[in-house]
C-alpha cells in the first residue's frame, strides 16, 4: 500500500511573503512531526537525524553532488564566478530538499534571508537548518518516494517557465563583443562554415557608457535596422540587461525612477548609490509593485527595436563597492570614485579592500513594501526573482501571449515561472562539466527547466577538447550557449582547428530538437522534471541510487557525457538494458543495444552519445542552420524497433493555455 501525499504548512514568527508558493495551504497546528524545531529570539532551527543510507537530494543551484549530504551550503544570492569545492554559496537560493530513505520527505524553508544548511558536515548524521530570525514557513511534504514530493512540490509552486521555441538553438555570446562588424563576424563565420547558430548575445558593451536599455549610437546608428539586419539570417539579438539604474542626469530610466521615488532608499529617505559597472548606480525597488511594473516596462525601450530575448545579469545585486562602504575603507583619497564615470578600474582594488559585494552593504538600504521599510539583507534573496519577475510581467503586458526568451543569474524559487536561468560565470574547468550535469536535475527539482551553463567555461581560458566534451553535454541542455569573459582565450568554435566537428556536434542539437523540445514543454504543462536522477526511476537499484554523472532525460533517454581530460570514453552503468546510441560525425547514427551492468564505452570529441531505454524511440531530424529552418519532415524514429513516440509541438511563440 502507498504512502499518502501530504502537505502540512507551519508558521514560526511573520514570515515575508515571497510568492514562491501559489497554493493555497491552511497553516497546520502544532510542530511538524519530523525533525525538531527551535524558534525564539535566538533564530530558527531545524534539526534531524538522518540514517547511513538517506539521500538528500535538492537546493537547486548548489555545489557539488547531486547527493548533497557531507557538506554545508548557505542560501545567499552571492557575485562569486569560482565555483570551486569549498564554495558554500552562489547566484541562486533555493532551499527545497528531500531526504530520500524509509519514509522520504520534502522540506521548503520559505525564508528570503540568508538560510544556512548543515547536511551531516559538523555529524555525519545530523541535518541542521538555521537563519538568524525566527520568521519563516516551513512546508513538510510526505509522499511515496523522493520523486513523488518532488512533483508534489511542483504543483504547489507554479508552471515553469516557457521560451519561445527559437531559445533551444544554439547561441553565442562573449564579453567583449564591441562593435556592430563584431557581432555580422560571429554570424558570417557561422553561416560560412555551416556551423548552426540561432543567438547571439550582447554583453555591456552593446550599451551607450553602461545605461540599462540604451544601445550605443556610435555603435548602432540604427539600432532597428540592425536587429532587422541580423533576424533576416535567422539571428536573434539578446542584449543584457544589469540591475544597477547609471546615476546620470538626462538618462530618462534614471530620471525618472527618481523623479517617482522608484529606487532602493537608505534610512534617511535618499536613493541609494554602490558602484557598478556604469559607475554610481541606484536599484530600482523591485519588491514595490509600482517600481517592479515601471523597471518591466523599460523593456519596451528594446523590444520597440525588435528585440524578444533578455538576460538578466548583476541581480544578487552585485556592487563594487557602497558610498558609505568607501568613505570607511582604508586609503580613501587613493581611492575615491565620486566624480569617475565608470571606476572598472578599481574592481580588482575594491575587492582586496573587502568592499566588492559587501555584507554590510546589504543592510545600507531598504524596500518599500506595502508602505512598510524593509531592510535589504532580511529579504536580499528576492531581489533577482523580482527583477525577473519585472520583466517578464512587463513584457507580458507590451506583446500579451507572447513569449519572450528571458533567463537570470540571481534567483529564488518562484522566479522559474517568469523565466529561466543560467548557472553564473563558472570556469574552464573540466570539473565544471560534471557540475553542470549534477545542478539539472536539483534545478528542475525547484521548478527551473530552461537552465545551462557558459559551455566551454566564461572564466579561465578553454582548450578544444573540453569545449567539445563540454558542447556534447550542452547539447541536451535547454539553454544551449557559449559565453566567456574577455580577458579569455577566445572560444568560438572559429578559433579552433576542425571546424567540421563543431559543426556535427553542435548540429546534433537540432537532430534532438524535435524531441528536447516536446520533452521540456511535457515537463513545464505537467509540473514534471525533464532531467532526473537515476534513483528516480529505478528506486530499488542500490548502484543507480549512487551514480551521479548519468542522468535520465525524459522518460526515453539516458545521458553519460564524457568529463575528464585525454579520455577516450568513459565507464557507464545501465540499470537495465539500452541502446547506444552515437551520432556520428560521417552524419550517420550508430545503435547498438547493451545488457543491464557496467560497460565501457568509447566515445570521440566528435561524437554524442545517449542511451535508449529499453522498449523506446525518439524522434530526429537532419541538421539544420537555425531553429525555423528545421524540416519535420525529415523526421524517424531512432531505438527500438516498433517503439512509438508520442511528440507534443506546437507554434513555439504563443503562451499555451
Amino acid at each position: 500500500m502507498g504512502v499518502a501525499s501530504v502537505i502540512e504548512k507551519y508558521v514560526f514568527g511573520e514570515p515575508f511573503e515571497t510568492g514562491a508558493v501559489v497554493a493555497r495551504i491552511e497553516t497546520a497546528a502544532g510542530l511538524p512531526a519530523v525533525g525538531t524545531v527551535t524558534a525564539d529570539r535566538n533564530g530558527f532551527r531545524f534539526t534531524c537525524t538522518m540514517a547511513p543510507k538517506d539521500i538528500v537530494y535538492g537546493l537547486g543551484e548548489a555545489n557539488r553532488g547531486i547527493n548533497k549530504r557531507g557538506y554545508e551550503y548557505v542560501s545567499c544570492c552571492t557575485d562569486d564566478g569560482r565555483h570551486s569545492e569549498d564554495v558554500r554559496q552562489l547566484y541562486g537560493a533555493h532551499n527545497f530538499l528531500v531526504i530520500a530513505g524509509k519514509k522520504p520527505v520534502g522540506l521548503f524553508f520559505d525564508y528570503p534571508g540568508v538560510l544556512r544548511f548543515d547536511i551531516g558536515y559538523k555529524r555525519q548524521d545530523i541535518l541542521e537548518v538555521s537563519c538568524d530570525t525566527a520568521d519563516m514557513a516551513l512546508y513538510v511534504i510526505e509522499g511515496e518516494s523522493a520523486y513523488d514530493i518532488v512533483k508534489q512540490f511542483r504543483k504547489i509552486i507554479g508552471r515553469s517557465y516557457i521560451p519561445p521555441k527559437f531559445a533551444f538553438g544554439y547561441g553565442q555570446s562573449r564579453y567583449g563583443y564591441k562593435t556592430a562588424d563584431d557581432f555580422r563576424e560571429v554570424v558570417q563565420k557561422h553561416r560560412e562554415a555551416g556551423v548552426p547558430l540561432d543567438m547571439v548575445y550582447m554583453d555591456i558593451d552593446y550599451m551607450e557608457r553602461f545605461k540599462d536599455f540604451v544601445p550605443a549610437p556610435e555603435i548602432f546608428p540604427d539600432f532597428p535596422a540592425f536587429v532587422s539586419e541580423l533576424r533576416a539570417r535567422d539571428i536573434h539579438l539578446v542584449p543584457i540587461v544589469d540591475a544597477g539604474i547609471k546615476t546620470k542626469e538626462g538618462y530618462s530610466v534614471s530620471d525618472e525612477g527618481k523623479e517617482k521615488g522608484y529606487f532602493c532608499k537608505r534610512a534617511d529617505g535618499s536613493d541609494f548609490e554602490a558602484a557598478v559597472w556604469p559607475g554610481w548606480t541606484n536599484f530600482p525597488d523591485v519588491l514595490n509593485p509600482e517600481a517592479r511594473a515601471w523597471f518591466g516596462g523599460q523593456y519596451g525601450l528594446l523590444t520597440a527595436c525588435g528585440i524578444d530575448g533578455f538576460w538578466n545579469d548583476m541581480n544578487e545585486p552585485a556592487m563594487f563597492c557602497s558610498r558609505e562602504g568607501l568613505a570607511e575603507a582604508e586609503n580613501r583619497e587613493a581611492l575615491d570614485t565620486a566624480e569617475q564615470e565608470a571606476p572598472l578600474v578599481m574592481a580588482e582594488g575594491l575587492r582586496w579592500l573587502k568592499l566588492f559585494n559587501n555584507p554590510e552593504d546589504y543592510k545600507r538600504f531598504y524596500h518599500n513594501v506595502n508602505g512598510k521599510l524593509v531592510r535589504h539583507d532580511q529579504v536580499h534573496n528576492l531581489y533577482g526573482y523580482n527583477i525577473t519577475r519585472g520583466a517578464s510581467e512587463g513584457l507580458s503586458k507590451l506583446e500579451p501571449g507572447k513569449r519572450f526568451l528571458l533567463f537570470s543569474r540571481a534567483s529564488y524559487i518562484g522566479a522559474h515561472r517568469y523565466g529561466g536561468i543560467w548557472t553564473g560565470d563558472n570556469h574552464s574547468w573540466w570539473s565544471h562539466i560534471l557540475l553542470n550535469l549534477k545542478m539539472l536535475p536539483s534545478l528542475n527539482m525547484c521548478g527551473f527547466l530552461y537552465v545551462g551553463a557558459d559551455l566551454g567555461g566564461f572564466n579561465a581560458d578553454t582548450t578544444r577538447d573540453l569545449l567539445l566534451r563540454w558542447l556534447a553535454l550542452g547539447v541536451f541542455t535547454p539553454l544551449m550557449r557559449n559565453h566567456s569573459g574577455n580577458d579569455t582565450r577566445r572560444q568560438e568554435f572559429y578559433q579552433f582547428e576542425g571546424p567540421e566537428d563543431f559543426r556535427h556536434v553542435i548540429g546534433v542539437r537540432y537532430r534532438l530538437l524535435p524531441y528536447l523540445y516536446s520533452e521540456y514543454m511535457k515537463a513545464a504543462l505537467h509540473d514534471d522534471m525533464m532531467f532526473k536522477p537515476l534513483a528516480f526511476e529505478y528506486p530499488d537499484d542500490e548502484i543507480a541510487a549512487r551514480t551521479e554523472d548519468h542522468l535520465l532525460l525524459g522518460s526515453e533517454v539516458m545521458i553519460a557525457p564524457v568529463y575528464v581530460q585525454n579520455a577516450c570514453g568513459r565507464y557507464v552503468y545501465l540499470p537495465e538494458e539500452m541502446m547506444l546510441v552515437k551520432f556520428l560525425p560521417d552524419g550517420t547514427i550508430s545503435q547498438e543495444v547493451m545488457p543491464r551492468g557496467v560497460h565501457y564505452i568509447e566515445v570521440g570529441l566528435n561524437e554524442v552519445p545517449l542511451f535508449i531505454r529499453n522498449g523506446k524511440g525518439i524522434p530526429v531530424a537532419d541538421p539544420a542552420q537555425s531553429v525555423p529552418e528545421l524540416d519535420l519532415s525529415t523526421l524517424k524514429m531512432i531505438g527500438y524497433e516498433n517503439a512509438s513516440y508520442d511528440r507534443y509541438d506546437d507554434d513555439g511563440v504563443t503562451i499555451p493555455e
